[in-house]
């Protein structure tokens, strides 16, 4: 994957897990946690096709660490910078 395709997906994520879950059908746990599988669903569901091994590779390669996944790899979130209540 080349620079541009993460960039791209590294801002959906953050629109989405920041900002606007319900907007492609999520509802934040809470902490901001949200089921990989979930997401990827609903990523595909809204026009972006995203592998596991894709999204490994965007929160790996994130420069800024915007996201993470939680110590089982069965959950992730946004670091920091949410405007939706996540507690």
């Amino acid at each position: 994957m080349n620079e541009k395709q993460r960039t791209k997906i590294s801002r959906f994520l953050s629109k989405h897990l920041r900002h606007t879950p319900q907007a492609i059908g999520l509802s934040l746990e809470p902490g901001g946690w949200i089921e990989v599988e979930r997401l990827l669903q609903a990523c595909t569901s809204h026009g972006l096709s995203l592998t596991r091994q894709e999204l490994e590779e965007v929160v790996a390669t994130n420069d800024k660490q915007r996201f993470s996944f939680d110590e089982t790899g069965q959950k992730i979130r946004a670091n920091q910078g949410h405007s939706v209540s996540i507690d």
